[in-house]
């Protein structure tokens, strides 16, 4: 039986691309899946988390991954989003989502991000906005099922985490950067020798664009004027477009 007019059917083989921080720069993600020739009949897109925040237009970039039926994980930045439409955060000036608290689909949008989870695997990669903490012995379960509106110290480290030590903890500031025995998150994956899967990361800009065995951390600072960049697992090849202009300043 042939599939109702409104139902597009399965989705044909395609590929998945990973696509680093947004943070409402929707004319640089237009302009990135026009580069990427993006099939949304076939290809799959999994952004790594902060959709929302610090750029121009985080409805309209919400609305859109939204319509492309996109995947992906949330990130600090969408966190806050989350608890400040539900009275649990207040607004900061350098808040920059009020137009998905104003929209007239705001139910949607909101709706649409709090479906979303901390983590996930997709084509034999492990995707989380910052990181994953070394005593994790499976990132999966133990991020699974967390509740953005609640503080969880498993929560703060998949969404925030830039630096720890070997055992997870972590350093009172992450900059300038502090002495050991605390490294990038990333230096402790993998823990397991027999482990094959890719972890894909957003969150942190200045460390830029991170290309290491098994370690794909995608956050090329859009918003400060950089790049966007996505990630195509099955070639294993990154796709960037320029930001039109810096949106934010500072850290």
């Amino acid at each position: 039986m042939a599939p109702a007019p409104h139902d597009p059917g399965p989705r044909r083989p395609g590929r998945t691309i990973f696509l680093g921080d947004v943070q409402g720069c929707r004319e640089e993600l237009e302009r990135l899946l026009e580069r990427l020739r993006f099939d949304p009949s076939a290809d799959r897109l999994e952004p790594c988390g902060d959709l929302v925040n610090r750029g121009p237009d985080s409805a309209g970039v919400v609305r859109l991954l939204r319509s492309l039926d996109a995947g992906g994980v949330l990130g600090n930045h969408d966190v806050a989003l989350l608890r400040t439409a539900r009275g649990l955060r207040r607004s900061k000036p350098s808040d920059t989502f009020g137009d998905v608290l104003r929209a007239e689909d705001r139910a949607e949008l909101l709706g649409w991000l709090l479906r979303k989870p901390f983590v996930l695997e997709r084509a034999g990669a492990i995707l989380v906005h910052a990181g994953l903490n070394p005593r994790w012995a499976d990132p999966l379960v133990r991020l699974a099922g967390l509740d953005p509106f609640v503080e969880n110290q498993d929560l703060g480290f998949a969404i925030a985490v830039r630096y720890c030590d070997e055992f997870g903890a972590r350093p009172e500031r992450d900059w300038p950067p502090p002495a050991p025995p605390f490294r990038p998150w990333y230096h402790f994956w993998p823990r397991d020798p027999g482990e094959r899967r890719t972890v894909v990361f957003g969150h942190w800009a200045r460390q830029g664009l991170v290309e290491r065995p098994q370690v794909r951390g995608l956050d090329t600072g859009c918003v400060w004027g950089n790049q966007l960049t996505a990630w195509i697992a099955e070639e294993d090849r990154c796709v960037q477009v320029d930001a039109r202009r810096a949106y934010a300043t500072g850290d």
